[in-house]
């Protein structure tokens, strides 16, 4: 039987805790078992969570799990009206792919699109609905195409270290450095814990200016500190802590990470064309694959 959503946590929570033991302790060895271990749970957990629902737009904060340790949203029809937080109002009508950039810049790593409309409903009062997201990055690569760099972004994709291709369900930003928007076998690890640092950055920005972040914003903050060692005690979340403890984890992760993501960067640079850097190359995944039967 496969495993629950708690149950993937509760491993990788555990995985997480030996591989910060095996570090200290220099065993290279242990370290590289768990995080092979790491990386097969952290699929299962993807897997786990895609086949958990589709969202129709972002959840109304009664469709957040009220289970510590399963601050999984799930799907909602309906259309929350209620402003849950004093973040500036953008314009009437603002269009899907700004509402993902305001939403990717405070996480500050790809993300799914279902972490993207949370996040925008969290520090942002108008309604980001998900499904638009879903045709948003065909979209940005048909304008790209035929009109270049002649807008300051677009809604890109992630690209996977080994084929260089679209990475499943992600989305970037092109202004990004391409090793940002690259996702290695430890990527899904570090850039959760990029995107807890994000969204603790805003909820302090928002407290420094007088303002007080919204129940959508602490319910979203929660669900990162449950996942991380150390950043949780009791009551609501403190930023500060869940910051250091994101931060703590992040270098145990950082230096593997990163060589993964800057290698397949510098094999991006000289293989793909500027389109494919930012919308990956179906023909380069397909190349692989006919390589490997051949071979």
């Amino acid at each position: 039987m496969a495993e629950t959503i708690d149950e993937l946590e509760a491993r990788l929570a555990d995985l997480r805790v030996r591989l910060r033991e095996a570090t200290r302790a220099r065993d290279k060895a242990a370290a590289t078992r768990i995080r092979r271990e790491m990386r097969q749970v952290e699929e299962a957990w993807e897997s786990a969570l895609a086949e958990d629902g589709t969202d129709q737009q972002s959840p109304s904060l009664e469709e957040i799990d009220h289970h510590p340790h399963t601050q999984v949203l799930k799907a909602d029809t309906t259309v929350s009206t209620e402003v849950q937080s004093p973040a500036p109002r953008l314009p009437a009508g603002i269009p899907a792919r700004e509402q993902a950039h305001q939403a990717l810049a405070i996480l500050g790593a790809p993300a799914a699109p279902k972490l993207i409309g949370a996040t925008y409903q969290a520090f942002f009062t108008d309604p980001l609905i998900v499904t638009k997201l879903a045709s948003l990055r065909r979209d940005e690569e048909r304008s790209f195409a035929s009109q270049g760099h002649t807008r300051p972004y677009y809604i890109c994709a992630a690209l996977t270290h080994d084929r260089l291709a679209v990475a499943r369900g992600l989305l970037a930003v092109s202004t990004w450095p391409l090793d940002r928007r690259v996702v290695g076998p430890l990527s899904p690890r570090t850039d959760f814990l990029t995107h807890a640092v994000g969204v603790s950055e805003q909820i302090r920005r928002l407290e420094t200016a007088g303002h007080h972040p919204g129940e959508y914003a602490w319910r979203l903050l929660r669900r990162f500190a449950f996942n991380i060692p150390g950043a949780y005690e009791s009551g609501e979340p403190d930023p500060t802590r869940v910051i250091e403890a994101a931060r703590n984890e992040f270098t145990v992760h950082h230096e593997a990470d990163a060589a993964e993501r800057t290698a397949a960067a510098v094999r991006a640079r000289s293989q793909l064309t500027d389109v494919q850097q930012l919308f990956g190359s179906p023909l380069q995944a397909l190349g692989r694959r006919t390589a490997t039967t051949t071979s």
